[in-house]
């Protein structure tokens, strides 16, 4: 009937649930148990503030420990963790981390070469 009149609802379930938890904080600190009012909020700020810390902690610990570089069998640049042994994933060859960059794992004696390309036709100068 009145369609142009604005309806104001005023939302007491939520209200009220606030009400009573503040009330019966309220009781808790006047009878002298003030200090389960405050251990509940520690509990609830650590709550808040751990998933927070962990995921700073978590990327500062990744920008430190991920090395990307590229095998120096094949080239194929991956990331890998530092202080490991894994292998690459292209090519398989066994590689590890030495100095922020990968190396490969070879048994103790094993003599490791650079091949280096030599032109046919050298000029004597004289």
């Amino acid at each position: 009937m009145n369609q142009g009149t604005p309806k104001i609802s005023l939302n007491l379930p939520r209200v009220s649930n606030w009400l009573i938890l503040l009330g019966i904080a309220c009781v808790l600190g006047s009878i002298g148990l003030g200090w389960i009012v405050k251990s509940v909020l520690i509990v609830v700020g650590f709550l808040l503030l751990t998933p927070v810390v962990a995921f700073f902690a978590l990327q500062w610990w990744l920008k430190r420990n991920l090395i990307e570089d590229s095998c120096p069998v094949c080239q194929y640049e991956f990331t890998a963790l530092n202080q490991t042994q894994f292998q690459c994933a292209n090519c398989g060859e066994p590689l590890k981390i030495e100095e922020g960059h990968f190396s490969r794992l070879t048994p103790p004696g094993t003599i490791d070469v650079t091949a280096v390309e030599v032109s046919s036709v050298q000029q004597l100068e004289e």
